[in-house]
């Protein structure tokens, strides 16, 4: 008898030991794939120039804010493309946003749900101040002897950023659950490791607003998919 249950045990032991062998492997072999998403838009360029009168030594004398940035073949820049549903994505790690000469580089920012570093390379005095409805607000004073800050931004939202020093200064944080990116200056996103199947593909701008689309992603190809956006 116990020679049986031994016998038992140790076959349930190796059957178990191959699930979690396979299990993986099974999960692996179905794999992602990439959607390069494409935005274009049809109108003019939309760009401010504002004269400075305070710390111009940093800031210069006038600053550009560039709200509607087209390429020549008409793409759409700073553009956040995302696969909002997509499981699986890259593991949350700390982004960064910097605020150099006066403005927040880089304008847009993609983030999974986890830490941003603002950092100051001014050397003056900036002031954090976020407006969200899904994560707290921050109002915060960042002298120039606090060269780095770190926040938690844990729920999907897109956060603006300003600075109450200097006015003219905005950025945009997009906290996305699943994989996003922000378009380059050709209006181009690549969301990689997307998983295969259908996936809703979502693209967001700050003056132009929202648009999505499904796709049927492919495991280990690139998937287009091209979206336009329309002057106001």
């Amino acid at each position: 008898m116990r020679k049986t249950f031994v016998a038992l045990t140790a076959m349930a032991l190796v059957g178990s030991a191959a699930m979690f062998v396979i299990g993986p492997r099974l999960a692996g072999a179905q794999g992602g794939g990439t959607v390069e998403v494409e935005v274009k838009y049809n109108g003019a360029p939309v760009v401010e120039k504002l004269k400075v009168n305070k710390d111009t030594e940093k800031c210069g004398t006038e600053t550009t804010i560039e709200k509607v940035v087209v390429g020549s073949n008409k793409g759409l820049a700073n553009v956040v493309a995302s696969a909002p549903n997509a499981k699986g994505g890259p593991a949350a790690k700390k982004v960064v946003v910097d605020q150099h000469g006066c403005k927040f580089v880089p304008h847009v920012t993609v983030m999974a749900p986890g830490e941003l570093e603002l950092k100051n390379s001014d050397d003056i005095l900036h002031n954090i101040h976020t407006y969200s409805t899904a994560n707290p607000a921050i109002n915060k004073a960042q002298p120039k002897f606090k060269k780095t800050m770190t926040e938690k931004f844990e729920k999907p939202e897109v956060i603006k950023l300003t600075c109450d020093v200097h006015s003219w200064m905005l950025g945009w944080v997009a906290v996305v659950p699943g994989i996003g990116a922000v378009t380059d200056t050709n209006g181009v996103a690549k969301l990689e490791n997307v998983p295969a199947g259908k996936q809703k593909i979502e693209v967001w701008h700050e003056t132009l607003g929202k648009q999505d689309k499904e796709v049927d992603v492919k495991a280990g190809q690139t998937t287009k998919v091209s979206f336009e956006m329309k002057g106001k």
